[in-house]
């Protein structure tokens, strides 16, 4: 068998593993498997198939997620992970704000006006999310419904 035709065979054979051959896809795959070592192969690679599909993850049940969610580290650590990945996203925005403002103010093609424009527009984008970001922070403290499992 050429490189070639190795290379074809397992084309098909993963076709074939997905369920995707094609009509006459069938019949070249079939004559592929009369070769003992692309029948050796496939049969491999049917068994590794027929034993991931039989593996299904083992689900907690809900008083281990209860437990898991009352200890103080668990609920601080994604607290602290959540805080530091909003500062990060707004020190990030932040960045590339300025530079996108600052590159623009030189160019000396675009009008006075428009650069202040995007400058004003800029500067109420990051408002507006540290304003949301803040609110969301507060109601989270009194929220009534905070720990209602459904």
């Amino acid at each position: 068998m050429t490189d070639l035709e190795r290379d074809r065979f397992r084309i098909l054979m993963m076709k074939a593993l997905d369920g995707e051959l094609a009509g006459s896809e069938h019949s070249e795959f079939e004559s592929f498997l009369r070769d003992p070592s692309c029948m050796q192969e496939w049969q491999k690679f049917s068994t590794i198939q027929e034993a991931t599909m039989s593996l299904r993850m083992k689900v907690p049940p809900t008083e281990q997620w209860d437990s898991y969610w009352s200890g103080t580290y668990n609920r601080l650590e994604r607290g602290v992970a959540w805080l530091l990945t909003a500062v990060g996203s707004v020190l990030l925005l932040s960045w590339v704000l300025f530079e996108a403002a600052s590159a623009l103010w030189i160019d000396a093609d675009v009008p006075f006006l428009i650069k202040v424009a995007i400058v004003v527009f800029n500067a109420g984008i990051l408002l507006l999310l540290v304003s949301v970001m803040r609110e969301r922070w507060f109601t989270s403290k009194t929220d009534k419904y905070k720990g209602v499992i459904r």
